[in-house]
C-alpha cells in the first residue's frame, strides 16, 4: 500500500497555522495598523506575545508556504509528463486560475491576498519549469542572495510614508473596521488611499509592483529545486540534513530578527524571517525522521491536504469575528487573546479537515483549481472511488510514496 509524502502535507499544515497567527495582526490591526501597535492599548501580555508573533512567526511561515508552491508546481510538472500532458499550458491554467480566485478574495474579503501573487509568480516561473536543478539552485540562491543584500544595507532614503498620514489612516480603518456595514469596508479597502500611494508617484508604485515578485522567487525556486532533487520522499536517510539545517537556520535567524525586532531594524527582521523558514522546514523534515507516526503530525496534515479551502476559510472566519458587519472586535481583544482565537479556529479546523478528507478526496477551491486544471471533472467521493480501479491520476502532494517505517 502506498502513502502520500507526508512531510509535505504536513509542512502545509504547520506554514497554515503559522501563517494564521501571523494574519490576525492584520486582522485585528489590518496592515498598516500591525506594525505601529502602540496606537492601540496594550497589556503587558499583549506586548510579550507580540514580539513572540513578531520574531518567531511573521515573515517566517509565509516562505514555507512559498516554498511549497514551487514544490507542488514540479511535482504537478512530473505527473504531467508521464501523462503525456502540455505542461506549460495546464500550469497556465493552474496559475490563472490563482489570479481569478486572488482577486475575488481581495476585492470581496480581505486585503491581505497572496493567491493573486502565487497565480503571477506561476506564470513567471513556467521558463524554469523544463530546467535542470543546477539551473533551479543558481537562480534561487543568487537571487535570494540579492534580496539579502538589500535588505541587510539598504540606501538611507527618506521614510516613504508620511507619520502624520499614516496615524490618520489607521484611526479612520479601525473605526470604519470596527462599525462599517460589509459595503462600508469593502468601499474602504479598494477605494481609499492608503498612505504609501499618497505618498508616492504612480510610476514609484508601478515599479515596486513591478519588483514585488524578485522578493518571493527564490523560495519558488528552491522549492522546484527541492521537488527536483525529490527531498522529503525519504526523511530518515536526510536525518543528518534536517538536524544541521534546523541548528544553523533557528539559532541564526532567531538571533538576526531578535536583534532586529529589539534595535528596530527591519532589514535583519525580514532576513532572519527567510532564514528561520528554512530552520522550520529543516525541523519538520527532522520531526518526521524520528517520528513519522505522531498524531500532531497528522492533524497537520489533514489541513495541509485542504490548503487552499482552510486559508479562505481563515479569512472568512476572521473577518467574521474582527470587521463590523460580524462581530466588531477590531482592535480590541489583544495580541495574547487574538492568539488563542487563532488556536481554536486551527483546532476547528484540524476537525473539518478530518472529517471532509474521510469522505472526499479534495477540497471545494481544490476541486475547482483541478477541474480548470484538466478541463475534466473526475469522482471525488471516497467511496465512490473504492469500487474504480485505481488510477495513475495524481497531482502536488498526491504523489503516492510509503512513510518511512
Amino acid at each position: 500500500m502506498t502513502k502520500r509524502i507526508h512531510v509535505i502535507d504536513g509542512l502545509r499544515g504547520v506554514s497554515l497555522f503559522g501563517i494564521l497567527l501571523a494574519n490576525l495582526l492584520i486582522f485585528q490591526y489590518g496592515i498598516w495598523g500591525k506594525d505601529d501597535i502602540h496606537l492601540f492599548p496594550l497589556s503587558a501580555i499583549d506586548e510579550g506575545f507580540y514580539a513572540f508573533t513578531k520574531i518567531a512567526v511573521e515573515g517566517s511561515f509565509m516562505p514555507i508556504f512559498t516554498f511549497l508552491f514551487g514544490y507542488s508546481m514540479m511535482m504537478m510538472r512530473e505527473q504531467f509528463v508521464r501523462r503525456e500532458l502540455r505542461v506549460k499550458w495546464h500550469l497556465f491554467r493552474r496559475s490563472c486560475l490563482l489570479i481569478i480566485i486572488g482577486i475575488l478574495h481581495g476585492t470581496f474579503l480581505w486585503e491581505g491576498d497572496i493567491l493573486f501573487m502565487y497565480g503571477m509568480m506561476g506564470i513567471i516561473l513556467l521558463v524554469f519549469v523544463n530546467r535542470k536543478a543546477k539551473t533551479l539552485l543558481i537562480w534561487g540562491l543568487v537571487l535570494l542572495s540579492a534580496l539579502i543584500s538589500l535588505n541587510l544595507f539598504p540606501t538611507e532614503e527618506e521614510p516613504l510614508v508620511e507619520p502624520a498620514a499614516l496615524v490618520s489612516y489607521i484611526q479612520q480603518t479601525t473605526n470604519i473596521y470596527q462599525t462599517g456595514s460589509y459595503t462600508e469596508i469593502q468601499v474602504h479597502r479598494n477605494t481609499s488611499e492608503d498612505p504609501l500611494s499618497e505618498s508616492m508617484g504612480e510610476g514609484e508604485m508601478i515599479m515596486i509592483i513591478l519588483l514585488m515578485p524578485l522578493t518571493i522567487a527564490p523560495m519558488f525556486l528552491l522549492g522546484m529545486y527541492a521537488a527536483k532533487k525529490k527531498f522529503f520522499f525519504d526523511p530518515q536517510r536526510e536525518k543528518k540534513r534536517y538536524l544541521i539545517g534546523s541548528i544553523i537556520g533557528l539559532i541564526l535567524g532567531f538571533g538576526m530578527k531578535t536583534y532586529g525586532y529589539f534595535l528596530s531594524a527591519p532589514s535583519f527582521e525580514m532576513t532572519g524571517g527567510i532564514i528561520i523558514a528554512f530552520g522550520y522546514i529543516s525541523l519538520i523534515g527532522l520531526l518526521y525522521s524520528i517520528t513519522s507516526t505522531s498524531r500532531l503530525l497528522t492533524y497537520f496534515e489533514q489541513v495541509g491536504k485542504l490548503s487552499l479551502t482552510n486559508y479562505i476559510l481563515q479569512t472568512i472566519i476572521c473577518t467574521t469575528i474582527f470587521y463590523g458587519y460580524g462581530f466588531g472586535v477590531f482592535g480590541k481583544i489583544g495580541v495574547f487573546k487574538a492568539m488563542l482565537l487563532g488556536i481554536l479556529i486551527f483546532t476547528m479546523q484540524i476537525a473539518f479537515s478530518f472529517l471532509y478528507t474521510k469522505y472526499f478526496r479534495y477540497g471545494p477551491l481544490e476541486k475547482i483549481v483541478r477541474i480548470g486544471t484538466y478541463l475534466s471533472y473526475s469522482t471525488s467521493s471516497k467511496k465512490q472511488r473504492k469500487m474504480d480501479i485505481p488510477s495513475t491520476e495524481e497531482t502536488e502532494s498526491d504523489l503516492k510514496l510509503s512513510r518511512p517505517s
